[in-house]
């Protein structure tokens, strides 16, 4: 593996008396796509904020790409892509005008039509987000966190709520993304979804990293203790049986 894209050390964030994140340290290696997972509260949230510069931290370190967050804040934001999610776009542009303003506002150029068409949403380019199907959103809104060319991109929780179809396409996306060269940070309450994605894994728990490694290799650890499914393992599931009888296609208004 390459060298560290992101370091982080004895990270710590307290809220007065209750501590949030409690001493976390882990890296991520430049190219790969790197999960946190953890129950709702465990501090996933808290600490991706941190890295992105949107929270401050109590201690511990934070590098990426070579930035400490201490003394170049405003250096990393130039580096990486954030999520938005769509009640954060104004209501009144259409997805060109949008990325226009993000443009704008990055000091960028980018052909929006080009970066629609990554994302499969060239056939929307007039069209409003609140006109978009739940996938179309958050495809878009993937679509934003490239605006900057960045080095590293940031998704919380991006298939949540989308049907089968939609899902499995928004994973080849973020894995097309990865193909290019951009590192990817995602949080999911979807273990299939970690499964399929991610080259590793944080689980997170009551603010402390519990398990890091591939997600392979935490199975085989598991097995390897003894543990036993109680129900006969197959070779498909039921998600695989919908997508093969209704297709890949999505099928969006």
């Amino acid at each position: 593996m390459s060298q560290p894209i992101i370091s982080v050390k004895d990270l710590v964030k307290n809220y007065g008396n209750f501590q949030a994140v409690k001493g976390i340290s882990f890296d991520v290696n430049e190219g790969e796509i790197f999960g946190l997972l953890g129950p709702n509260g465990a501090g996933k949230s808290t600490t991706l904020e941190i890295i992105e510069t949107l929270r401050n931290k109590t201690s511990g370190t934070v590098i990426v790409d070579g930035l400490n967050l201490d003394k170049d804040p405003n250096e990393i934001k130039k580096i990486i892509g954030v999520q938005l999610q769509s009640s954060g776009y104004y209501p009144g542009l259409n997805l060109v005008q949008l990325i226009e303003l993000f443009c704008g506002l990055y000091n960028r150029k980018v052909d929006p039509m080009e970066l629609l068409e990554t994302v499969n949403l060239k056939e929307k380019a007039k069209a409003k987000v609140k006109e978009l199907s739940g996938g179309q959103k958050q495809r878009f809104s993937v679509a934003t966190t490239l605006i900057n060319n960045p080095r590293v991109i940031f998704l919380d929780e991006p298939t949540t709520g989308l049907d089968p179809q939609a899902r499995r396409s928004l994973w080849e996306l973020i894995k097309n993304i990865r193909a290019k060269g951009t590192t990817v940070i995602i949080t999911t309450h979807y273990m299939d979804e970690a499964e399929y994605l991610c080259d590793r894994v944080a689980i997170i728990d009551s603010g402390k990293i519990i398990a890091l490694d591939t997600p392979d290799k935490l199975i085989d650890n598991l097995v390897a203790s003894g543990f036993e499914r109680p129900k006969q393992v197959k070779l498909a599931n039921l998600e695989d049986v919908f997508i093969n009888l209704t297709g890949h296609t999505l099928r969006e208004e």
